[in-house]
């Protein structure tokens, strides 16, 4: 009897190892199964954030951006603009289509007239800016702004920021006047070795991402710091004193103390340019 009790208990052990081994195997091919999923997750989350992170202006956050701080030249940006690495004057340029044109006029020459000498003048409701364009230094830059006034991109267009703060700058080139608005196209930096921003200075602004130069520009008023990023393509002769007094006037601070839109309404009646 006594052997037959022996032999109830020792499959009764059994029983219970063979459970606890099959629950044991249970939990170790759970854990695996939740640390391969971890594992995904975390990929994908990496892969997702490096898109965001790198995606730059194709991302709809980064159009709205160019039209408050990141567009607007900035000496806390934190990303420079791809500078073109072929000899100046250039013989070839490359604009990129992409984005929504703010007004359509298609692309710029891929042959810029790289011999020309250009002088524009911005025609506005506070009197006439004239500028020396950069031509043997910026030579794509010029020919894409040259190619805008051309097609009356900048007609009846207002300047949509002033600073007042370093860096001293007045932003226009947006027929949208929000800041955002482009001519559906970008193109690379040009001129940024040792680029100064004194006074007077007519550069491109952008988005901080490479090769985001399309058709807003800034004009320097006053002495500024900023980095090398910002295509320098042309020097105010005649008229730094419009934009100076808009200055004194101030902004309405909408983008933070001492940057906004100018009190002093800036209006670009049109822009012509003088070839020689």
């Amino acid at each position: 009897m006594s052997g037959k009790k022996e032999r109830q208990r020792k499959l009764a052990r059994d029983r219970m190892l063979r459970q606890q081994a099959r629950r044991t195997e249970r939990a170790r091919k759970g854990r695996q199964i939740t640390i391969v999923a971890v594992v995904c997750c975390v990929v994908v989350g990496l892969g997702v954030g490096g898109y965001f992170l790198f995606s730059g202006p194709s991302s709809s956050k980064a159009a709205a951006a160019s039209a408050t701080s990141s567009a607007t030249p900035s000496a806390s940006a934190s990303a420079t603009s791809s500078a073109s690495t072929q000899a100046e004057p250039a013989s070839t340029c490359s604009y990129q289509a992409g984005g929504t044109a703010a007004r359509k006029v298609g692309l710029p020459p891929v042959k810029p007239d790289d011999k020309a000498t250009y002088q524009a003048t911005i025609h506005t409701n506070r009197g006439d800016v004239v500028i020396d364009l950069l031509n043997s230094k910026a030579t794509c830059t010029v020919s894409s702004f040259v190619y805008l006034a051309a097609k009356k991109y900048f007609n009846s267009t207002h300047c949509h920021r002033l600073t007042t703060i370093d860096p001293y700058v007045l932003q226009c080139g947006d027929p949208t006047g929000t800041g955002s608005g482009g001519p559906g196209y970008t193109f690379s930096s040009e001129n940024l070795a040792g680029a100064k921003y004194p006074a007077g200075t007519l550069a491109m602004a952008n988005t901080g991402a490479p090769g985001s130069n399309g058709s807003q520009f800034f004009i320097v008023y006053k002495n500024s710091t900023l980095g090398a990023s910002y295509t320098p393509f042309g020097e105010v002769v005649k008229g730094l004193g419009i934009i100076q007094n808009v200055a004194k006037a101030g902004s309405d601070n909408a983008n933070g103390a001492g940057d906004g839109h100018p009190k002093e309404k800036v209006v670009i009646d049109s822009v012509t340019i003088k070839k020689t």
